[in-house]
């Protein structure tokens, strides 16, 4: 396979899986994905973000969110964040320090 078609393959597996998170599974919580994954929405944002800035786009954490959500996180918020239960929110500290650490 030769690098474009590989790009555009990854391009396609990234805009999907975009799509299932912010379309289909809007009931999956951050904190869930995070504790169970290692990585979440924001993550996902961050890293459009990093690898923007790495090619001279300048791109801020919000501006960042707000393309990969398709709404601010105000509206995210209100339309699909829930209270996460003290033990899940235990669960985030420790999953947050182990994949994330001084990055976030």
């Amino acid at each position: 396979m030769d690098d474009q078609t590989r790009i555009e393959l990854e391009a396609a597996a990234f805009r999907t899986l975009r799509e299932h998170l912010m379309e289909k599974r809007t009931d999956v919580q951050n904190i869930d994905m995070m504790n169970l994954a290692g990585f979440c929405r924001n993550c996902l944002s961050r890293w459009y973000q990093e690898a923007a800035n790495e090619r001279g786009i300048e791109m801020g954490k919000e501006e960042a969110r707000e393309i990969f959500y398709g709404m601010t996180m105000d509206e995210w918020k209100a339309n699909y964040q829930t209270d996460a239960s003290p033990e899940k929110q235990d669960a985030f500290k420790t999953a947050f320090a182990e994949n994330v650490g001084d990055k976030g």
